[in-house]
């Protein structure tokens, strides 16, 4: 089903009194429950006039219910908060992991479809222990789940749109059982920050803390932060303890992060986490196999290299060594002898080796050059300049037409006062 734009009737979907709105809808028959996929909300009774113009889908059942993100249109806005929902096979997993690692609760920020998933696993008849909560900027999820499951949160500044309440309900969440128990499972957008993301999910395991014991002060809250392989260096900049899976997590509504393709086509999303790889199983049927000497899983053609000593693939290639970089490159790239180092064929040798792009320096990157910054405050300044001189035409010009108008009104004036006493001395005399 095509994606259609979103136009949510705010005013009507109120939090305070979701549920009873959500309970009266299931009290309904199944002829009568109806959802407007234009406005993307459940449709009592009292507001199907309102909607009469709307594409109107019904017999909603509980099933459909119970999966909100098959029920909800994506949002698409890639700048901002784009949707792209992990397929069931990555959820699968995922569910399946956490079992397998004894958790009983998963803290899941934008993760709505594994949100969904774990609950419907356990009210299923092979009934699974692990709680959930759905921490989330669609508040279009507020429909479906009680304030306990789902809180309106906006991850890039740790803000609780419903206020202390939900901050409230989040930590009691993360501390239950002296915080024993419990994961983090997160998929922010790929647009964002990884600092204001990982300032956040500071903020979390603060909280988190905060019910802990001094004994357990050393310890961490488990995370799997899921997120391109080519963001790995910032990811360990803000946590060093992290490592990356090998792991390709792939979307149902992504064009690209597919499973099963094979080359740079292949989904280059990954699971960073804090757990020890070596207690994380990657199914073997999807051709992950286990490295003794790295005592992790690694995928089919990551290859363990004997001079850099570990399986240094990132994107799922088998990558190559380089003697003269002293290190594994991807197998399209070559060693230029121009730059000294591994690069792609067609590559501009132009520019400076390391460092900055600007100005050659290897202590900074080019987005911290102090140079483009200078050169953006004078292109600034000339900016702001040319603006103010153009409005000073422009009122200048205003002042000479008002002047000018002003003048002509005078002139105008004079000559029907000299008219008037003419005419009225002629009728003098």
């Amino acid at each position: 089903m095509p994606a259609q734009p979103v136009e949510i009737e705010k005013t009507v979907i109120f939090f305070s009194g979701k549920m009873k709105r959500y309970l009266k809808f299931i009290e309904l028959s199944l002829s009568q429950r109806k959802f407007c996929q234009r406005c993307q909300q459940l449709l009592l009774p009292d507001d199907w006039e309102k909607h009469q113009e709307h594409r109107v889908v019904g017999d909603i059942s509980i099933t459909q219910l119970k999966r909100p993100s098959q029920l909800l249109y994506p949002l698409e806005n890639k700048k901002t908060n784009a949707q792209y929902l992990f397929a069931d096979r990555s959820c699968q997993f995922l569910i399946d992991l956490l079992s397998t690692l004894g958790f009983t609760r998963a803290l899941c920020v934008g993760t709505p479809r594994l949100h969904e998933l774990i609950r419907l696993k356990a009210s299923g008849e092979k009934k699974s222990n692990i709680k959930s909560l759905l921490l989330d900027i669609d508040f279009r999820y507020s429909q479906f789940y009680m304030e306990d499951s789902f809180c309106h949160y906006n991850m890039f500044n740790h803000h609780f749109f419903d206020g202390k309440a939900a901050l409230e309900v989040c930590r009691t969440f993360l501390q239950e059982d002296k915080g024993e128990g419990v994961i983090m499972v997160t998929d922010p957008p790929f647009g964002g920050l990884v600092e204001p993301l990982a300032v956040t999910f500071k903020k979390l395991i603060g909280m988190w803390k905060e019910g802990q014991s001094q004994d357990s002060s050393h310890k961490e809250l488990p995370i799997f932060w899921i997120f391109p392989y080519f963001f790995e260096s910032r990811i360990c900049q803000f946590f060093p303890s992290f490592c990356m899976l090998d792991y390709q997590v792939d979307y149902d509504n992504h064009a690209l992060y597919k499973h099963g393709k094979t080359g740079r086509k292949q989904s280059p999303v990954r699971i960073f986490t804090n757990i020890p790889p070596n207690k994380i199983i990657l199914p073997s049927e999807e051709g992950y196999r286990f490295c003794p000497l790295c005592q992790r899983y690694v995928s089919l053609e990551n290859q363990h290299c004997e001079h850099c000593n570990s399986c240094t693939s990132k994107d799922g290639r088998k990558w190559n060594h380089c003697f003269l970089c002293k290190k594994c490159v991807k197998p399209s790239w070559i060693h230029c002898s121009v730059c000294s180092h591994c690069a792609l064929p067609d590559h501009s040798c132009g520019g400076p080796k390391d460092g900055c792009f600007i100005c050659g320096e290897l202590d900074h990157k080019r987005s911290t050059c102090p140079k483009i910054a200078t050169s953006k405050k004078v292109n600034n300044t000339l900016f702001f300049r040319a603006v103010r001189k153009q409005k000073q035409r422009k009122s200048s010009k205003m002042k000479m037409g008002t002047t000018k108008g002003q003048s002509m009104n005078h002139t105008s004036v004079t000559r029907k006062k000299n008219r008037r006493e003419r005419a009225h001395q002629y009728l003098c005399s």
